[in-house]
């Protein structure tokens, strides 16, 4: 089956056909025509041949740290739609939170024929770095500010700062926090440096004994929140880097009396919805997970398309979300 006798079957020209399967435009009428003849027939063009003709292999690789976060499950579902709409494939790779492994995966992709790379950062190391300065493909980052490479990230330290500004309102309260490694600049540098500046804006100060640091995982946040609350009996708030780490955090208070049940509140960053599933809720904040895989894969493909010498950057914001 060729592109000639899928046009004749859908009665377009072998041109629109050729426009279909490479992401020209097309109009509905004839796309339509054009999808049901390739169905019909069950045709699958030659991937060799369409990059030879194109010089586009209309492959995207996407490195994410794990699948089993609602938040990147969102942020994939971004990426694939937009993908999805202008007839480009995901090839997707997991590195369970292993920044090697992103480094290795990437120049897996760089040597197989994809146009572009999305990486869904963790940790931004000098490796990292200097392989997007010498990559010979386009590179996204997202979700982590980098001035070496083009990158969508969300407003970590503005959010943090805005959510210990609410809750620790007018009257002192004794806050804890608990964190995770400061490698990670988006989770562990900004959302900590700016809950910490919130906090000092109200003039509370965030002492050590009242800091916990935790791996990404709801056992880990269960630990560090047990600890804190053992050696602390009058907390009122304790404040978790991620929703997941918070869901650990609700797990150790369930083994408080309900008194203290009651009087300690735990906050989160995430807006996940299992949990608000499992639970009255809680606040957190919201971040526009799958905005920011809508725009990684929109700003890819452009760059594809156009070409861009200067990175691009984009900031996008967040909503507190009170329970």
């Amino acid at each position: 089956m060729t592109i000639k006798e899928i046009a004749q079957l859908a009665q377009v020209s072998s041109a629109a056909v050729s426009r279909y399967l490479n992401g020209g435009y097309v109009s509905e009428e004839k796309k339509e025509r054009i999808r049901e003849a390739i169905e019909k027939t069950g045709y699958h063009p030659s991937a060799q041949a369409r990059i030879l003709r194109t010089k586009k292999a209309r492959l995207i690789g996407v490195v994410a740290p794990k699948l089993s976060s609602e938040s990147i499950a969102r942020v994939t579902d971004g990426i694939g739609e937009v993908l999805a709409e202008k007839q480009f494939q995901m090839l997707l790779t997991v590195t369970n939170n292993r920044s090697e492994k992103e480094l290795e995966y990437m120049r897996l992709f760089e040597n197989y024929p994809v146009d572009g790379i999305i990486l869904i950062g963790t940790v931004i190391s000098k490796k990292h770095e200097k392989f997007f300065e010498q990559s010979k493909v386009p590179i996204v980052v997202l979700g982590q500010y980098t001035d070496k490479a083009n990158c969508v990230y969300h407003d970590d330290y503005g959010a943090a700062k805005d959510l210990a500004g609410r809750i620790a309102g007018k009257e002192k309260k004794k806050i804890a926090y608990i964190g995770v490694t400061r490698d990670d600049r988006a989770v562990g540098q900004e959302r900590e440096d700016g809950f910490r500046a919130g906090l000092l804006e109200a003039g509370i100060v965030l002492p050590e004994e009242l800091y916990g640091l935790s791996e990404f995982s709801v056992e880990s946040g269960y630990r560090q929140a047990k600890a804190i609350l053992e050696k602390n009996s009058d907390i009122d708030i304790i404040s978790c880097a991620t929703d997941t780490i918070a869901a650990g955090a609700m797990e150790a208070l369930k083994e408080c009396k309900k008194e203290r049940r009651e009087k300690v509140k735990v906050t989160g960053f995430g807006d996940n919805q299992f949990l608000k599933a499992v639970s009255e809720g809680i606040t957190t904040v919201h971040f526009y997970y799958k905005t920011s895989g809508i725009k990684a894969a929109e700003m890819l493909l452009d760059i594809i398309e156009e070409g861009h010498q200067v990175p691009i950057r984009m900031k996008l914001g967040y909503q507190i979300m009170e329970h």
